[in-house]
């Protein structure tokens, strides 16, 4: 078949490689002018199927009011860009934060993002490229006893799924983050995901659609979608910037900008953007920098190791499509840095980022099919975004295929929402 991929992120990019290993033409569309220039960008750089966990769960409202209160508030809101579909997807995410909802949701998330780590590795088995990668571990770092008490429910979660993991107390946190020593009376343990990686998104995908044009994949970029036909149950064709584009099948997997895209069809999809921040500094002094990736569950701060840099993600803000990068909200993610690994990079030659993370209210990405025969999704990967992304494209692309994924279905579609 004829597939059209609307979307060229690591999300676009990893589904054209499947999608074209099944043998169809396929081609990508994106309003950039390269790939992986926008969410793909300068992610945290993880790669954690282990960490992979809604952010809506029991006790989350009462925790978000308290980050709205905190100087380094790991949580905001821009009362300025509240509005019906801000309000709307923060009620649905609200019912999710129950203990049935929960345990059901990681449940599905994990699923999810454990097929996409072998995915990785097959990948790596059958692809010479480089990305950075490193496989040390995910490192979930705790400062009091009551976060070490609340991760047994994520621990038993983990053993139901089969995700490998090891509880640590401050030596243990130490043994494979040597730099930590330095601030060892600023921790009291931690939780290890041996399994997770660690890598630089942006040069993944770069390489990755290398490897997608020597199959015949064809990028049109600086490509607007400007709006989509139907007639009954089927898209007839995408108006873009460049003209009318038909296929046989369509994959929309344009993250946060689905949602708009999809309405003008009365395709509902809960997707709402979710604002994060990064800095990428050198590194001065490796002996004090992390080796693989540090989260901070105190401040939902990711700090992940690169080769000569560190790269540091977090901070929620619901801004709607705002993307201004703001100068204030550099506190959160430069404090995590300098608290945990002081010296290890240079903060004044840190590169400062924002992007909009496509956030589902349950956490869990839509793939797959919808009530148009030829349309298909992959999007509302939230933070997981690369995490999931080999996973979700191989899966959406063998249901496009009509094959049988090879992993259970339940729980994945957009049919989940009603």
């Amino acid at each position: 078949m004829q597939v059209l991929v609307l979307g060229a992120g690591v999300v676009g990019v990893t589904s054209a490689w499947y999608l074209a290993k099944a043998g169809h033409d396929v081609t990508i569309i994106d309003r950039q002018v390269d790939v992986a220039l926008e969410t793909s960008y300068a992610n945290a750089g993880q790669i954690s199927p282990g960490y992979s966990a809604p952010w809506a769960g029991p006790g989350i409202p009462l925790k978000a009011v308290k980050w709205l209160m905190q100087d380094l508030a790991p949580f905001m809101i821009s009362g300025k860009e509240v509005d019906t579909q801000t309000l709307g997807w923060m009620t649905k995410m609200l019912t999710n934060c129950t203990e049935s909802a929960y345990h059901t949701n990681k449940a599905r998330m994990v699923r999810l993002a454990e097929y996409s780590r072998d995915c990785f590795i097959n990948l790596r088995n059958e692809l010479d490229i480089d990305y950075e990668q490193r496989s040390k571990g995910t490192l979930q770092l705790f400062r009091t006893d009551k976060q070490v008490k609340d991760s047994k429910k994520d621990i038993s979660v983990l053993k139901e799924s089969g995700v490998n993991f090891q509880e640590l107390d401050v030596d243990g946190c130490i043994e494979y983050e040597p730099a930590l020593i330095h601030v060892r009376d600023k921790i009291v343990g931690g939780l290890r995901l041996p399994g997770d990686e660690t890598g630089d998104c942006y040069k993944f995908t770069n390489a990755l659609a290398d490897e997608c044009k020597k199959l015949g994949v064809k990028f049109q970029m600086k490509t607007e979608i400007l709006s989509i036909e139907t007639q009954g149950d089927q898209i007839t064709a995408v108006n873009t910037s460049r003209g009318k584009m038909v296929s046989d099948a369509y994959l929309v997997a344009l993250g946060s900008y689905s949602t708009p895209v999809l309405s003008k069809i009365d395709l509902r999809v809960p997707v709402y953007p979710i604002k994060g921040y990064s800095l990428t500094l050198p590194i001065i002094d490796a002996s004090k920098a992390p080796t693989s990736t540090v989260m901070d569950e105190t401040y939902k701060v990711a700090v992940t190791r690169f080769e000569d840099r560190i790269r540091v993600g977090g901070t929620a803000e619901i801004a709607s499509y705002n993307k201004e990068l703001e100068e204030k909200r550099k506190a959160n993610v430069e404090f995590v840095v300098s608290d945990l690994f002081p010296g290890g990079g240079d903060l004044e030659k840190a590169e400062f980022w924002t992007g909009l993370r496509p956030m589902t209210p349950d956490g869990t990405p839509i793939l797959g099919e919808t009530k148009y025969s030829n349309l298909f999704l992959n999007t509302g990967h939230g933070t997981l975004g690369w995490t999931m992304s080999l996973g979700s494209g191989k899966y959406v692309a063998d249901i496009i295929s009509q094959h049988e994924p090879e992993i259970e279905k339940e729980g994945l579609s957009v049919a989940r929402y009603g």
